[in-house]
């Protein structure tokens, strides 16, 4: 195990599902190690759901692997949850990557379904382990503020021994959430200067409750472009993340410019203790989109690998 490099989507940027079909196929034959579908329930934007997007991605490849970045869990029952998850993988032979976290704090999810932001850490916490138990064990019985459940139990089980768990979040509780359920870490929008502090304190605390998270299960995404900063869609691009995220300069961990400047951006993370990247592109639309990918599988991606070897 080392660097890897996979491509994740936040909003739906393709003007047909043949469309997106044909950018998986790329990916497909492209050696790109993953996908990874950002979850939002409500939006006036396209945004395709995480969960259904996984399963669909599994019946039309073979080898890539996919997972979610991340799915709110405190919006999801936990069973159906777990169930999902573990008939995705039984299917697609054992190639799901499971990513869960409190979700975005200015997600319009939390105000249309009426439910408050405040105090969701305590039924994520208790999610996350009913979803890891019923994974491992042959009934569950749990009695929590949040859920309770009476001797439950799932079949097919995960193909992988070891279901990835990928936990997201760089507050003092996803810390501690990481340490305590977590196989891997997901960054979010912190540059690599953040990064390393996180990934620092995720590993003390796991010593601390005797578990340990490979060192090269830690991941981050960002944006990519092959471009100018200067091009409209990435200022477009910029402007609208410049919202949910006033006071943060975004340049600092996105990459925009030629294959040396991702590179460039890529060994900063792993040099602040990054090894799995979730890219983004930036693209104006279906065709430069499908271009963004393969230059990026022909110039960035076999580079990349490298890299694993001399961190």
């Amino acid at each position: 195990m080392g660097v890897s490099v996979g491509l994740g989507l936040a909003d739906f940027p393709f003007s047909s599902a043949k469309t997106f079909w044909q950018w998986v196929e790329l990916c497909e034959e492209q050696g790109i190690d993953s996908l990874w579908q950002t979850d939002r329930l409500v939006s006036r934007q396209p945004f395709l759901e995480c969960i259904s997007t996984m399963a669909a991605i599994a019946g039309a490849t073979e080898r890539i692997k996919f997972g979610m970045n991340i799915c709110s869990i405190a919006l999801r029952d936990p069973l159906v949850t777990a169930k999902q998850c573990a008939t995705i993988d039984y299917l697609s032979n054992g190639r799901l990557l499971p990513a869960f976290g409190v979700g975005s704090r200015d997600a319009p999810d939390w105000q249309a379904t009426g439910r408050s932001f405040k105090g969701v850490g305590k039924k994520v916490d208790e999610a996350l382990e009913i979803i890891s138990r019923l994974w491992t064990e042959d009934s569950v019985t749990f009695d929590g503020e949040h859920y309770q459940y009476s001797n439950a139990h799932i079949s097919p089980r995960p193909v992988q021994k070891r279901f990835p768990l990928w936990i997201g979040g760089s507050s003092r509780p996803a810390i501690r959430r990481t340490a305590q359920f977590g196989t891997g870490w997901q960054a979010g929008r912190e540059t690599p200067a953040e990064v390393a502090p996180v990934i620092t304190a995720i590993k003390e605390a796991a010593v601390k409750l005797d578990r340990s998270i490979d060192h090269d299960h830690f991941g981050s995404g960002f944006f990519y472009r092959f471009g100018r900063w200067n091009e409209p869609c990435v200022e477009t691009r910029l402007a609208a993340y410049a919202t949910r995220a006033p006071l943060r300069d975004l340049k600092q961990s996105w990459a925009v410019g030629d294959a040396k400047d991702i590179l460039s951006r890529l060994q900063e993370f792993l040099d602040a203790g990054v090894y799995k990247f979730v890219l983004r592109p930036i693209g104006d639309d279906d065709a430069d989109l499908m271009a963004q990918t393969q230059r990026l599988a022909d110039e960035v991606i076999p580079e990349a690998i490298k890299l694993s070897t001399r961190a």
